[in-house]
């Protein structure tokens, strides 16, 4: 075990890093269990009960059809997990293996990969992502898919980065000399050693995914109605601010939370991974 490692291990875990993490799985488990808790259908029209404030029968009050909208807030957790776990992993599925061969062969695989990936990244995110769901029609799945496309190209130069450091290593050389494969040198030698920036910059990639996602939600392009995303929700209140506030107010604070928990998240594991961050925890 090299003393780097020695270090890590001896390191206490920052507070940040627990007070997020704790956060995140309150807000997944809200997620994975919300619809079978929450106290009324999220779906069920009220036209009685429109508009009304948060009280003792509705919690967050109701919205323009008389909806409860803590039960869709509870209904809706899942969409942004979703969109933001499920957009970050496509990412390191398919930009990973590419940084990986573009760091390892170089030459000519290296300058068409990077090239494209320079092609993609000089475009904006939200644009991509609307190129994207332009052609398709909506939908939480293929919201995902163009949100992980989107963030593939940083993955992807982040991954190329990273193992260009490793591969100039003596012990990459030793594993050439002994004549192993290109599959077992990338696996075995190269990946344990890039994946404690890739997690941390995975963790905070997360944040923006939801951004994102929420964004192309609260444009259209993600779930529809009767979806109860928060970005969607979010959209849907505005004609009302003026007059029902809390109906966009309460999703955007649950959307908040979750951004600035993941944030931390992110934070706390560059203190515990990042060598260059030692002696700066946050706890």
């Amino acid at each position: 075990m090299t003393a780097v490692a020695q270090k890590r291990r001896r390191r206490h875990v920052p507070l940040i890093l627990v007070a997020g993490a704790a956060i995140v799985v309150v807000m997944v488990l809200l997620g994975l269990i919300g619809p079978w808790i929450a106290p009324y259908d999220p779906t069920m029209f009220a036209v009685r009960s429109r508009m009304q404030p948060p009280s003792g029968l509705h919690w967050f009050g109701t919205d323009e059809f008389g909806r409860d909208v803590l039960s869709r807030i509870l209904a809706g957790g899942y969409y942004s997990l979703a969109m933001g776990f499920g957009a970050t992993a496509i990412s390191l599925v398919i930009g990973v293996p590419l940084g990986l061969i573009a760091a390892f062969y170089r030459g000519w695989v290296d300058d068409v990969i990077m090239r494209i990936i320079d092609l993609m990244i000089s475009l904006p995110p939200i644009l991509v992502g609307l190129l994207i769901l332009a052609v398709t029609s909506p939908g939480l799945g293929k919201t995902i898919v163009a949100v992980g496309l989107v963030y593939v190209p940083i993955m992807t130069r982040l991954t190329r980065s990273v193992a260009l450091s490793v591969l100039a290593q003596d012990f990459i050389e030793a594993a050439a000399a002994r004549r192993e494969k290109t599959v077992y040198i990338l696996w075995r030698e190269v990946l344990p050693n890039v994946w404690p920036t890739i997690i941390v910059e995975a963790s905070l990639r997360i944040t923006f995914a939801i951004l994102l996602g929420s964004a192309l939600s609260f444009l259209g392009l993600g779930p529809q109605p009767p979806a109860s995303e928060w970005g969607l929700m979010i959209a849907e209140s505005r004609p009302f601010l003026d007059r029902a506030p809390w109906i966009g107010l309460a999703p955007g604070l649950c959307l908040c939370v979750l951004l600035v928990a993941v944030n931390f998240v992110g934070e706390g594991l560059r203190d515990l991974l990042d060598p260059r961050m030692q002696g700066r925890g946050h706890g």
